[in-house]
């Protein structure tokens, strides 16, 4: 399949990759990924509340080893 986005879409995209340091080819896939494959979530929401509460929590994974930093740093 290829998909031609127009210019705007393209600047859109372009910008959007950038700031996350990633291809705008490889970023399209990500969020086409989101959007049509999402992925399942380990517990089934009860009601609405808490469907609203897991649609905005994001899994930011675990933080680079060069961003941790200790009590001691953080003072520093």
């Amino acid at each position: 399949m290829v998909i031609t986005p127009d210019p705007e879409l393209e600047a859109a995209l372009t910008a959007a990759a950038q700031k996350e340091g990633v291809a705008p080819e490889a970023f399209a896939l990500v969020v086409l990924r989101e959007r049509f494959l999402p992925s399942s979530l380990p517990i089934e929401p009860r009601d609405d509340w808490e469907r609203g509460l897991l649609a905005l929590a994001t899994d930011c994974g675990a933080p680079n080893p060069d961003t941790t930093y200790g009590r001691e740093e953080m003072y520093d």
